[in-house]
């Protein structure tokens, strides 16, 4: 995750010759104005989790100087608008449709749009619901092989190292979260039958 972390040193500038009580107080006040900060500012998600002297979700008034107090940051809709970008950018364009048709899968729901809301610990599918994702991805309409899936989420991994995982992977997508998944295969092949639902080639990302 990425985090931010109140140091000893600032508590020091900002309290010199204060009370004990009054350098808590004073600690919990400046975390939480720090925090408003970057939230609004753009620097930091809206989505976050909070310790205060290692006591995971304590209050900030219940900081014991030096502290520390330390937000820890997942910012969702960043990570997941660019993975979702560069899926687009790699899409065959005959159309456009196909472009269009990726949905993101959070907690066994599928999100629209508002990705802010997602928990930290969530696990992030993004997928297509297209009927041919999958030869897409195995290179049969005219993009190179595993460069759909595969590639964006070796990119992704590389831009996002430290921070968050992304691994490419078949799979199967139950019913439910979109009107054409899954989709149904009108014709067997040699390890399929007719009617078997097709495996859905997929980004899966993490929180490290």
């Amino acid at each position: 995750m990425a985090g931010f972390q109140f140091f000893e040193r600032d508590l020091k500038l900002a309290t010199a010759g204060m009370e004990p009580d009054a350098i808590d107080k004073a600690l919990a006040a400046f975390a939480k104005q720090e925090l408003k900060r970057v939230i609004g500012e753009g620097i930091a998600s809206p989505t976050y989790e909070r310790y205060v002297n290692g006591v995971h979700n304590a209050p900030e008034e219940a900081v014991k100087a030096p502290g520390p107090i330390v937000y820890e940051f997942v910012n969702w809709p960043l990570v997941i608008n660019a993975a979702l970008a560069e899926l687009q950018k790699r899409s065959p364009r005959r159309s456009g449709k196909f472009a269009s048709s990726f949905i993101v899968i959070a907690g066994g729901r599928a999100v629209a749009t508002d990705f802010s809301k997602i928990r930290p610990d969530a696990e992030i599918i993004i997928t297509n619901f297209m009927p041919t994702v999958r030869k897409a991805e195995v290179g049969y309409l005219g993009i190179p092989e595993q460069r759909l899936f595969q590639g964006a989420a070796r990119l992704m991994g590389s831009r996002f190292r430290g921070a968050y995982s992304f691994e490419a992977k078949f799979l199967n997508i139950r019913a439910g979260l979109h009107a054409q998944i899954p989709y149904r295969l009108k014709r067997g092949t040699r390890r399929y039958a007719v009617g078997s639902p097709i495996a859905y080639p997929s980004i899966l990302i993490n929180a490290l």
